[in-house]
């Protein structure tokens, strides 16, 4: 059986391997871009992602926001439906569970007896009052809508779980030199995302890369929360309660 020459030999592997070399690069150059059909926002730099981001944002009519937020004052869960005039939803803490709906400066809250129950139940000097007829009260004010007044201390702190702007103004922003992220699909709309820092301290932000490029998920700086947002320009009604629906506290709300 004879050799072939070394020459053969060596073209012989040389013709294969340079098929296999074209057939990667050939798959390589098919790989999906993540981009295509898309509203071209994840090209862009990130800087401009963010901007387009907050531009999407502030021209928007309505907006559900659901998540968690951290704050000095503790920890709160958030799923309201925000629009300019307007708001519906609820807010938990530590403690408790409560409604909000706010129409125009009117601003309502609706939660069950025990939240109402510790600060009816409180006898003061002016007011004495057993715990059987704090409790008596407080079953008459769960879940009935009870209108805050505009100068009651907690009215400021309530409302701005209702104010559209207020909170996308907070949420939006990242701070620190911008870095895009990866590619990702949430809850089925595909995105692209922002960070301040590498590490993302200076908070996260994902924007939609179908239609208008509206912030789809937004994680706070160190850990304060993460908040998805969707339903972006879709209005939803708003009504005051019936006055069947209606008490009236008469005295300063307990501190949620």
């Amino acid at each position: 059986m004879s050799l072939l020459p070394p020459s053969s030999r060596i073209r012989g592997t040389v013709v294969p391997l340079a098929l296999c070399a074209g057939l990667v690069a050939g798959l390589a150059g098919c790989a999906a871009d993540p981009d295509e059909g898309t509203n071209g926002v994840g090209k862009l730099e990130a800087s401009a992602i963010e901007k387009k981001a907050q531009t999407a944002a502030d021209a928007a009519k309505a907006v559900r926001l659901s998540g968690t937020l951290v704050s000095k004052g503790g920890a709160y869960k958030l799923n309201m439906r925000l629009k300019a005039d307007g708001a519906a939803g609820s807010v938990t803490t530590k403690n408790s569970t409560f409604e909000l709906l706010r129409v125009g400066d009117a601003l309502f809250l609706k939660a069950d007896a025990g939240f109402w129950e510790h600060d009816e139940a409180a006898p003061s000097p002016s007011e004495p009052q057993s715990d059987e007829a704090g409790s008596e009260a407080a079953d008459k004010l769960g879940d009935m809508y009870v209108k805050v007044p505009q100068d009651d201390p907690s009215y400021k702190q309530l409302r701005g779980f209702t104010d559209m702007n207020l909170l996308l103004d907070g949420l939006i922003g990242l701070h620190g030199d911008l870095v895009k992220g990866e590619h990702e699909t949430i809850g089925g709309v595909r995105t692209i995302n922002v960070k301040g820092g590498e590490d993302g301290e200076g908070g996260s932000l994902d924007v939609s890369l179908d239609g208008t490029p509206f912030p789809v998920r937004f994680a706070r700086g160190g850990g304060a929360g993460v908040v998805v947002l969707s339903e972006w320009d879709k209005d939803f009604p708003l009504a005051e309660p019936e006055k069947g629906q209606t008490l009236d506290y008469g005295k300063q709300l307990p501190r949620t």
